[in-house]
């Protein structure tokens, strides 16, 4: 019970968001279920899905940060980890289905049976059971990452040439799951879910459960992130960072501890996208679109590099201008969206969290 505070002792800004992320997985779920719609005070079902929403971008951003901010690994191609953690979920989603699809058969999903194929694929069995999904959203996005990692970072690929490898990355992944036969639903991706362990997903029980679930997840992956960031390893890998031949110099194993992190960004981000499918109803090939990958890198960048909490409040302020501003001006949205970065870069390069540092109530740094 002493881990906790002390993973976030001189962390203020990490205590407020844990307290606000508790706060807002009791308040949130009670004051859509407990009040009427008529109620001031009642959340709708929409709003509680788009924030459970804006909670899985905030776990992605975290995931960016860890690998960018302390290890200085400018990762384009983390929207394929998140991807593949969607589709894991996705597939068991699609299972689940059964009789209850446009064809109505009982093993196949309907874009199979439409597509004319035969017998389920071989990649596809297992995925009715929760467990076995829970095991692919980790396994697949951080074996990716672990195999990638391990060719690059031992040929010591590094700076803009890993960014345009990422980048590459998810690219490939993109072309290649747009392919019907590659057996992923092709263009139009997986939809038409029904229900997640016997529960509906147009219940608002459901709906506040997956709420729930995503402030816990971000949370964890908070004081998971802070408390490898405060240990040794973390230490190592902000001396990777700034001085990542002198580290290698005096002994240390920069290679592998650039694998590790990589490879636990990767999972982290494989998670968000298992929470986010079931609250949006679909995955499809566009999550792996090298703009998705380059809008999480401007979500930390706004919030600030190397604070984790910036990370959070970028995610969260940037998808929640997108939300109201693609509705008014869908035309200048990216526009508006690239200026934000310029600007941030040249005038904030500390972000918003380098904002709240020069205030007196976060003034105290954490370890970085």
């Amino acid at each position: 019970m002493t881990a906790f505070p002390k993973i976030l002792q001189n962390d203020r800004a990490g205590t407020v968001l844990i307290a606000v992320l508790l706060l807002a997985g009791v308040l949130v779920p009670l004051l859509n279920l407990s009040t009427g719609e008529a109620s001031p005070l009642h959340v709708s079902t929409y709003t509680m899905t788009l924030l459970g929403k804006y909670l899985c971008y905030a776990l992605l951003a975290i995931a960016v940060d860890m690998a960018w901010g302390y290890l200085g690994i400018l990762s384009l191609g983390h929207g394929a980890f998140f991807a593949l953690g969607g589709y894991a979920m996705g597939m068991y989603l699609m299972r689940q289905i059964g009789t209850r699809g446009v064809y109505g058969h009982p093993i196949l999903p309907d874009f199979m049976v439409f597509l004319n194929w035969k017998a389920l694929p071989w990649f596809w069995h297992g995925f009715n059971w929760f467990g076995f999904a829970l095991l692919m959203v980790i396994l697949v996005p951080g074996a990716l990452a672990c195999i990638f990692g391990w060719l690059a970072f031992r040929s010591r690929v590094t700076g803009v040439y890993l960014s345009i490898m990422t980048q590459a990355l998810t690219y490939a992944l993109m072309l290649a799951f747009f392919r019907n036969e590659m057996g992923f639903g092709g263009n139009n991706g997986l939809t038409d879910f029904k229900d997640i362990l016997g529960f509906s997903l147009q219940s608002d029980f459901t709906r506040a459960g997956l709420f729930v679930a995503s402030a816990l997840a971000l949370a964890a992956g908070y004081l998971a992130c802070r408390y490898i960031t405060g240990s040794r390893l973390g230490r190592l890998c902000t001396a990777i960072r700034d001085q990542e031949d002198r580290a290698r110099f005096i002994g240390y194993r920069v290679e592998d501890a650039k694998l590790w992190i990589f490879t636990f960004s990767a999972i982290l981000a494989g998670i968000a996208g298992a929470l986010y499918v079931p609250q949006v109803g679909i995955i499809n090939p566009t999550e792996f679109a090298p703009l998705a990958s380059i809008e999480i890198v401007i979500w930390v960048a706004v919030g600030g590099r190397a604070t984790l909490y910036g990370a959070v409040i970028g995610a969260l302020m940037i998808n929640y201008a997108k939300s109201v501003l693609t509705a008014a001006f869908p035309d200048a949205w990216l526009f508006g969206l690239g200026a934000l970065f310029v600007l941030v870069t040249i005038f904030l390069p500390d972000g918003v969290a380098g904002l709240l540092k020069q205030t007196r109530f976060f003034g105290k740094r954490v370890p970085s």
